[in-house]
């Protein structure tokens, strides 16, 4: 978005071109991950942005595991 329309369709066109490619390759069928993929991946890491982010905002955080 920030580099420009053109720019953007090529790098969605890549990710097609990527994801049949491996498709192909493997003999499978697309399977949608789901919106939450990334978070649940990597939380450690997601926690990490989220809590810059809000001491950016001026927010003094805290982390405690949930009980």
């Amino acid at each position: 978005m920030r580099r420009g329309p053109k720019k953007a369709v090529v790098a969605v066109a890549a990710s097609i071109l990527t994801a049949a490619y491996h498709m192909l390759q493997r003999g499978t069928l697309y399977e949608d991950l789901g919106p939450h993929y990334f978070d649940r991946r990597d939380q450690a890491k997601v926690a990490k942005r989220l809590i810059r982010r809000l001491e950016e905002l001026g927010l003094h955080v805290e982390v405690r595991a949930a009980s």
